[in-house]
């Protein structure tokens, strides 16, 4: 768990297979790893192991995951409390948002909690606040969440604060509520450190040059915002030869689809286009289905989130050439334990962040493990293509 230890993840050299195209189009992006970017990539991304690079919602430096650990003492004195817990959710049924709720349930019946509910608003803010307004009626003790929009869902999250709810969050914080007062703690992947780690891996993938896309998420949502500016600084300031020619935002809920249609969008209007970052994983589906069906399967695609489909693309080789990976089933893990400790009466720190885990296709199988806790089902270990 990661509020015990922290992962070593292995930076060495990967040697990707990048496929070369035979349409016309695909000129700039069939080019080959270029010896001396691949050394700076790796160079790079040794000198990021075990570091966070974002700052938290109110520009808080992060503690490690390692301060919300618990005494056999204090997991004994929460256990007799036969406290209960509920947990809120932006959106469902990706492989994110189950791992976070595997690593709270499993680490919150470690602690004697009850969880009293769980629900999916579909990324709607109205969806989420009449989701509050019926848990807060079962008086759960715990609240983990994560706002679908700062502003809109902000009143609701404050009636549960001042109702006596511990509020822990996930990424992002309603606007106006004060840690330490209102909530316990926000909880987080290195947000702006993945969107470096997925700059550096496309970057290594085109060569270090070519003209590339990004597909943006066009929403007040602090963590999406971070990774977007992660991406886009870290390939201005440290690949000159790669150019931004187009960004197209999507707001969803479709987001596949949504991204499949700006791909298809930025291809056309860009035929000589080497790759495309999509902001996380269910997106990157969608340009993979547009790139496929646009035979540009020799596009490089970088995105965040091992999420399956993403997971066995970089498996086989094809599309994806990097991600960088949040830790959400450990995020649950720490979030379950800072709201225990607050029921202890504990000072937790404000903002509590996990660092990021470059993915390519020799670790994915690792990665896998690391992320989910758990070996990669059949479908992802067989696509392996050594």
């Amino acid at each position: 768990m990661k509020s015990k230890s922290r992962y070593t993840v292995a930076l060495a050299a990967f040697a990707l297979a990048l496929a070369t195209a035979g349409c016309s189009a695909a000129t700039t992006s069939s080019s080959s790893e270029d010896p001396g970017v691949s050394k700076q990539v790796d160079e790079a991304l040794a000198a990021l192991e075990g570091k966070v690079l974002s700052k938290g919602p109110n520009g808080e430096t992060a503690e490690s995951a390692d301060v919300a650990a618990l005494t056999d003492a204090e997991i004994a004195e929460v256990k007799a409390m036969n406290a209960t817990a509920a947990i809120v959710m932006h959106y469902g049924g990706n492989d994110w948002a189950n791992a976070q709720i595997a690593g709270l349930k499993d680490q919150f019946a470690k602690l004697g909690i009850e969880v009293v509910a769980v629900t999916d608003a579909n990324f709607k803010p109205d969806k989420q606040v009449s989701d509050l307004e019926t848990v807060m009626v079962k008086k759960p003790d715990i609240i983990v969440s994560i706002p679908t929009d700062p502003v809109a869902t902000a009143s609701a999250f404050q009636a549960a604060a001042d109702a006596g709810t511990k509020l822990v969050f996930m990424d992002n914080v309603p606007q106006g509520l004060e840690a330490g007062k209102d909530y316990v703690s926000v909880v987080s992947a290195d947000n702006y450190g993945n969107g470096v780690v997925s700059a550096h891996l496309m970057a290594k993938a085109l060569g270090g040059k070519g003209e590339i896309g990004l597909i943006f998420h066009e929403a007040d949502f602090f963590v999406t915002k971070q990774r977007y500016e992660g991406f886009k600084t870290t390939i201005e300031s440290d690949y000159p030869d790669i150019t931004i020619v187009d960004e197209k935002g999507i707001a969803g809920p479709d987001f596949a689809g949504d991204a499949q249609s700006a791909a298809n969008a930025m291809m056309t209007e860009t035929p000589d286009l080497a790759g495309i970052w999509a902001v996380w994983d269910v997106p990157a589906e969608g340009v993979m289905a547009a790139a496929r069906a646009s035979g540009r399967t020799d596009l490089k695609l970088a995105t965040q989130d091992l999420g399956t489909n993403a997971a066995i693309a970089l498996a086989k080789g094809e599309l994806v050439v990097g991600l960088g990976a949040q830790r959400p089933f450990d995020q649950g893990v720490t979030e379950a334990l800072l709201g225990a400790g607050a029921l202890l009466g504990k000072d937790e720190p404000a903002y509590v962040a996990l660092s990021a885990l470059p993915v390519q296709h020799d670790n994915v199988l690792d990665a896998w493990k690391q992320v989910y806790h758990s070996d990669a089902p059949t479908d992802l270990a067989d696509s392996f293509a050594n």
